[in-house]
């Protein structure tokens, strides 16, 4: 399982740095094919979550204040 952390971390990481390229992407064009690869690793990223028994857990949307607010009263 270990190897396959170290994947799943890899494929993270991977998707970080196509992320950063693709803000500083000059042309539609390569905008287009960085998307399409962020889109790629996500896919692979989430086989590999499933694989591992990582799935991903639904959370409600709060915004900070709301859940400082919460947590305080």
């Amino acid at each position: 399982m270990t190897s396959q952390k170290y994947h799943l971390d890899a494929l993270n990481i991977r998707l970080s740095h196509e992320r950063s390229y693709l803000a500083q992407a000059k042309t539609e064009k390569e905008k287009e094919i960085r998307k399409v690869w962020i889109k790629q690793i996500e896919k692979e990223i989430a086989r590999e979550k499933k694989i591992l028994g990582m799935e991903e857990v639904e959370v409600d949307a709060i915004s900070d204040d709301d859940l400082l607010n919460s947590l305080l009263s």
